[in-house]
């Protein structure tokens, strides 16, 4: 049945799209045409779309319970926070909604932190083109002027410095004595899937500790596998004092959780933060059996697994593709860096490749399959992110582009 959009706010440039059902990497529009999802609902639906077991116990907890408020004990959200903490070595979580409201929890622990050190106006420190949501806090933190355009003024208290980049974090603290805490992603994905040396995030966990500040690591869109590790921070073997979930935990279903360990795990007292649904009996249900499935099938080991396959296959389908700029990306995470603006692929990928992509920064090809693609579907969208490329014409030298400056001999994995 055809519905207007008219009467939806136009905060979405959505393609001319619908789908009505799917099945793991595989989703079909209104007119019975099957695509193949490479952005899994953007980070979201690592087991797939419809998996089973997920479908039997959200089924089930809907005919028992779905709500009762945060005044009352709820068993699952205990079950979840217990195992969420055992993997992550944390000690407390708090349960929200979504990634903002998560990363919104994170901010709050850092000016509590500050002001417990007597610091009257804290600063946290963030990175250039990072992104931690759309509330006007996490919009503050963002690095890309495009989305906070119209929004000002933004909320005081954040200093931006280049990501992976120890020294610049260094001079900061010089400069700035009210810093209290970092905030960064381990892999920007909004960004353009840039990732975090494991060496920066080593000697950035020792600056924290040396200074006194919170770690605070967005694992929104890393975490849950998708890097080949539980959390993305896991490759440089190092802990933070907070780290934030969301996306894939309920695998579809929203859910956010902040996690903490240290003075960062006692900083709130009762009233001081909340969530009218946040971990509620059905969400907290949910996030367990995603993590049953995770563990059961070895899901981090098989992004790995997977993402090296993803990978090595766009470096030799498009290493030497004279508008590649660069190949990066870390487990089932990769970004494709053309030398223009190619938001028009996206559109272009699903009417001739039936394929779901997206384009971030306006040049970076994003690519973010579910975890339970085999090896077909994964050497299949890279078969069909080649296709699309071939049909670009290679610039004129003469032309201007949005990255003249880069330079275009490492192609790296």
């Amino acid at each position: 049945m055809q519905h207007t959009t008219s009467h939806l706010m136009r905060a979405y440039a959505r393609q001319p799209v619908s789908f009505t059902r799917g099945s793991g990497a595989r989703l079909w529009d209104e007119s019975g045409v099957e695509y193949l999802d490479a952005i899994a609902g953007v980070a979201v639906t690592s087991l797939g779309h419809a998996h089973p077991e997920i479908a039997a116990v959200i089924a089930e907890q809907a005919g028992l319970l779905l709500h009762t408020s945060n005044v009352f004990r709820i068993d699952w959200q205990e079950q979840l926070g217990e195992r969420l903490c055992a993997l992550a070595g944390m000690q407390r979580v708090f349960f929200c909604n979504s990634g903002a409201e998560a990363n919104e929890t994170a901010l709050k622990l850092a000016r509590l932190h500050g002001h417990r050190r007597q610091v009257a106006q804290p600063q946290i420190l963030v990175m250039e083109n990072g992104f931690h949501g759309r509330t006007l806090a996490t919009l503050s933190a963002t690095g890309n002027p495009a989305k906070q355009q119209g929004f000002e003024p933004l909320m005081p208290g954040f200093l931006r410095v280049p990501y992976d980049d120890i020294e610049a974090v260094r001079r900061a603290a010089d400069q700035s004595p009210s810093i209290v805490a970092v905030l960064i992603e381990p892999v920007q994905g909004e960004g353009g899937i840039r990732v975090a040396s494991a060496d920066y995030l080593r000697q950035l966990r020792s600056l924290c500790d040396e200074r006194g500040w919170l770690l605070m690591i967005d694992e929104i869109q890393a975490g849950m596998g998708r890097t080949g590790a539980w959390f993305g921070h896991q490759h440089a073997g190092i802990t933070p004092d907070v780290m934030t979930l969301a996306k894939a935990l309920g695998n579809g279903f929203p859910i956010g959780a902040c996690l903490a360990r240290g003075e960062a795990a006692d900083l709130f007292s009762p009233g001081q933060h909340g969530s009218t649904f946040g971990g509620n009996p059905l969400a907290c249900r949910v996030g367990c059996t995603v993590l049953d499935i995770m563990a059961r099938d070895g899901m981090p080991q098989r992004a790995a697994v997977l993402g090296t396959r993803l990978l090595t296959g766009l470096q030799k389908a498009l290493g030497q593709h004279p508008s590649v700029l660069a190949i990066r990306g870390q487990g089932l995470m990769a970004g494709i860096e053309l030398d223009r603006s190619c938001k028009e692929l996206v559109g272009r990928a699903l009417e001739e490749q039936r394929l779901l992509i997206t384009v971030t920064r306006d040049t970076t090809i994003r690519l973010l399959p579910p975890l339970i693609c085999d090896e077909a579907q994964i050497d299949d969208i890279v078969a069909r992110v080649a296709r699309l490329l071939s049909s670009i014409p290679t610039l004129n030298p003469a032309e201007p582009t949005l990255n003249d400056l880069v330079d275009r001999t490492p192609h790296h994995v």
